[in-house]
């Protein structure tokens, strides 16, 4: 796990003192080692954070054998030793995955995207053609920013900071991605919160050439579900599954696992322990009755793992969030970030890399909005037109149903997925807060408005890569930790996203493939369990008293810079200690922190 940087344009060898600023700004990517490259017209710059071939033969910027290439990659190729043996041509000189990219891309070319496996955000500076070729994986798992630079240089980097480093570029907010800030939470996977510097999407490939440049969609989701019985499913599932856990446990280094006692993390711990007897785990945990720590020792216990377990600590919260929030580079208001950093800075002392269960929620039907969606569609008032007429004129006489109420508000379990579930500022409460621009994000597929599956297909190319993976990059990477995700490898995500979503989840039962085929691998206890999380309220963080000084610091002086961006008189309505302050609080830190222009 690294971080990557570079500028393409003229006399790029010039550019040594901003190509090292850049690479500066990464070191917690990349704390073991910082080089960088310069040809005539490119700069390559690297931070590495040493777990495949230690030696100097894994460092980067990595020349291929004629030097014609270069390449810089931040992530994993999972399964890269068979791959190699694919490309017996190419002279080898170490044994790290990112050689066999530049074997592959000597054979194939651009082409070698498609049979490219694993998490990966690369780069590769092709001599002979001045071109660069970049991609990003899949599922978005691995950061890729670029802009152009005062001078028209092309820029790209890990990370928005590091772009910012290099002095060739002064950002510009961008209103769009305030919006889908404010109805999210998070700035969405296909832009930033600058006009002027760009992400390249997940599962996106991008060409510089000539000073032009051209992004594509190499891979999309598998749009069409699968007709399977329960019994082939289960057998599939767990080959493929037990194939994924031990790809991603190769590595030079010490690996280990995250553990929360959920369904998913006990999963992916039960099958470490195939491959890796005796395995490290760690689990973060609140002092409550609530806490999930007696669950996570359970998986421990069961399977003689050495278990750490990390208390919480009470801290200074605004401490925290001064500390940790500059980590992400744009707004971001999920309330687990803080507990996640936790986890990641305490596995560190342990691990360098740490296995995570996330996106089993996606893949199985885990949430429970997704039960309610299906509730939703199943109810007789969906898509009725007869019936929501009687029922909006009953209403005002009786109160309805919560399925009822939804069902007249939204006109499809989409609309209500899109437009409710993990909503904090509707579109009337942007524009009162003087936001009156929107951003729809594209889809790899058209999805259908009444399908529970496409909703999940959705947020695996929303929710997925512009929170759950910039959240676990961003806090593991801010400990110089890799975290690895078995459920997002291709084949087995492949497989679940195309299960029928009856072998997902009912208005009783979540997870049904999961809890069928995983079962005896979990003790009574956690086979009984349905989703928790860590048990934050928003609510209860606001009683401390140094939070809500922070809050009336940034909140409620009009000359804080966040109000260049939102209407300061609209805001103080929404200072009510929930989730709505509690992003409002995430957007001025931001805007604190950085120095921007509309």
């Amino acid at each position: 796990m690294c971080g990557i940087a570079g500028i393409i344009g003229n006399n790029a060898r010039n550019y040594h003192e901003e190509i090292q600023k850049m690479t500066d700004s990464l070191i917690h990517r990349g704390p073991d080692s910082s080089h960088y490259e310069l040809y005539e017209n490119a700069a390559l710059g690297h931070r590495r954070l040493s777990i495949i071939d230690l030696s100097e033969n894994g460092k980067q910027p990595m020349f291929s054998n004629t030097k014609n290439e270069c390449i810089v990659l931040n992530g994993e190729i999972y399964g890269y030793q068979d791959i190699k043996k694919q490309y017996t041509e190419y002279p080898y000189r170490g044994g790290s995955d990112t050689e066999v990219i530049l074997a592959m891309y000597q054979r194939k070319q651009e082409n070698l995207i498609h049979d490219l496996p694993g998490m990966f955000a690369f780069a590769i500076w092709d001599d002979q053609k001045q071109q660069l070729f970049c991609a990003r994986d899949r599922f978005g798992e691995k950061p890729f920013y670029y802009a152009i630079g005062n001078n028209n240089e092309f820029i790209f980097a890990s990370e928005i900071k590091a772009i910012l480093a290099s002095g060739l570029i002064q950002p510009k907010v961008n209103p769009e991605a305030i919006s889908h800030y404010l109805q999210y939470g998070y700035v969405n996977s296909y832009q930033s919160i600058y006009r002027n510097i760009f992400a390249l999407p997940p599962a996106h490939q991008l060409i510089w050439k000539d000073g032009k440049i051209t992004v594509s969609r190499y891979y999309s989701l598998p749009a069409k579900d699968r007709v399977i019985s329960l019994s082939d499913a289960k057998e599939e599932f767990i080959y493929l599954l037990k194939n994924a856990v031990k790809k991603q446990l190769i590595a030079d280094v010490q690996v280990g696992s995250f553990l929360s006692g959920g369904l998913d993390s006990s999963s992916v711990v039960a099958l470490v322990d195939e491959f890796l007897p005796h395995q490290t785990t760690i689990s973060f945990g609140y002092d409550h009755k609530d806490s999930e720590l007696k669950y996570a020792k359970e998986i421990a216990d069961k399977y003689k793992t050495h278990h750490i377990e990390v208390h919480e600590q009470k801290k200074d919260l605004a401490e925290s969030l001064l500390n940790i929030s500059p980590f992400f580079d744009e707004p971001f208001s999920d309330i687990s970030f803080i507990p996640h950093y936790e986890i990641c800075k305490n596995a560190r002392k342990n691990l360098t890399v740490a296995l995570s269960g996330d996106a089993g929620d996606e893949l199985f039907g885990g949430y429970h909005f997704y039960t309610v969606e299906n509730k939703l569609k199943n109810h007789f008032s969906y898509q009725n037109l007869i019936a929501k007429f009687g029922l909006s004129l009953y209403q005002k006489i009786k109160p309805v149903s919560f399925l009822t109420q939804q069902n007249l508000k939204y006109n499809s379990i989409l609309d209500f997925h899109l437009n409710s579930v993990r909503n904090d500022f509707n579109k009337e409460e942007r524009n009162m807060l003087g936001i009156f621009t929107d951003y729809q994000q594209k889809y790899s597929f058209t999805p259908n408005p009444n399908s529970l599956n496409d909703i999940m297909r959705v947020d695996l190319e929303n929710y997925v890569p512009s929170n759950m993976m910039v959240k676990s990059d961003r806090m593991a990477m801010a400990n110089s930790l890799e975290v690895r995700t078995p459920f997002l490898d291709i084949d087995f995500a492949e497989f679940c996203i195309q299960l029928p979503d009856q072998l997902k989840l009912s208005n009783e039962n979540d997870k049904i493939i999961l809890r069928e085929t995983m079962g005896s691998y979990w003790t009574d206890t956690i086979r009984n369990r349905h989703k928790q999380g860590f048990g934050l309220s928003v609510k209860s963080w606001f009683d401390e008293d140094n939070l809500i000084k922070l809050s009336n610091d940034l909140l409620k002086d009009r000359n804080q810079k966040v109000f260049n961006y939102i209407d300061f008189d609209a805001t103080q309505k929404f200072l009510n200690k929930d989730n709505k302050h509690w992003n409002l609080l995430q957007l001025a830190l931001w805007a604190h922190n950085n120095q921007t222009v509309l």
